[in-house]
């Protein structure tokens, strides 16, 4: 097999990138047009390729939030798993000695490369879809800026920049309660909620309700639940069900509140 090259992202590897390699593990379903989060990547991270024989077989991401790095995305082709170049690519994105964080798939092989890197398991992250059943007062909208100082708190560091792109893009916004917030985007009938948090977990809680309330016209509605969260149970009492499940791994512990903060499935 040819020996792989990991190098920075260019414009002419994108389509590779979205239409080999994305649609094969169907990575852009919430993302039905760019910029999407791959150009998020690009601007506030690193978004690296692996080629080989002059094909791109794979790709991982990043992006930071003061120092924290978050390990987006990590995928290499089936033909050429098993050969060292998703544990290339990681080494060139992740230093040893920055705090970091991702979202491991459950499979023994991406558990084991986390952990050799010097991340370890926290706690489950499930994947939650319903649909909108009313529910108290709505959330008020609220400026992106104003919103990632709160988020700042809970997810580990600031990315206003990030945050701020990601509020301005279609079908995009952004709601506060009196001690949560919660970014949005409408993805055709499909309401996705995240990043989100509050100062305390009851607030976490009650603005992704008050969220809801805001989007009566959802037919469905996904947020990504860390298994501490007491929103958990919540959703799941009101019917809400379980599509897919990752596990929380950091390189230390504290470095995320998964108490009161529910990631964005592909910012973190």
């Amino acid at each position: 097999m040819t020996a792989a090259i990991i190098r920075v992202a260019e414009d002419a590897d994108m389509p590779s990138v979205r239409g080999d390699i994305g649609a094969y593990f169907e990575l852009l379903t919430k993302w039905p047009e760019t910029p999407d989060f791959l150009d998020a990547e690009r601007a506030y991270g690193t978004l690296l390729v692996a080629e080989a024989g002059g094909r791109i077989v794979g790709f991982g991401g990043t992006l930071r939030r003061d120092s924290l790095t978050h390990l987006g995305d990590l995928f290499v082709l089936p033909d050429h798993q098993s050969a060292g170049i998703g544990r290339l690519i990681l080494a060139r994105l992740l230093l040893r000695d920055v705090p970091q964080i991702t979202f491991a798939a459950g499979n023994a092989s991406a558990l084991a490369l986390y952990i050799r890197h010097g991340m370890r398991p926290r706690c489950p992250l499930l994947y939650l879809e319903g649909p909108f059943e009313g529910g108290p007062p709505a959330a008020a909208e609220v400026g992106a800026r104003e919103a990632a100082a709160m988020d700042a708190a809970v997810s580990g560091g600031d990315r206003t920049d990030c945050l701020t792109w990601y509020a301005g893009l279609p079908g995009a916004g952004v709601r506060r309660s009196d001690g949560g917030y919660a970014f949005t985007r409408m993805v055709g009938e499909t309401l996705v909620i995240g990043p989100a948090g509050g100062e305390t977990p009851q607030d976490g809680v009650e603005v992704i309700l008050q969220t809801i309330a805001a989007h009566p016209g959802a037919k469905l509605i996904q947020v990504a639940v860390p298994g501490i969260h007491p929103l958990l149970p919540m959703l799941l009492d009101a019917g809400w069900r379980i599509t897919a499940m990752d596990t929380v791994m950091t390189s230390a512990e504290g470095l995320v509140r998964l108490d009161r903060y529910l990631p964005h499935p592909d910012l973190g």
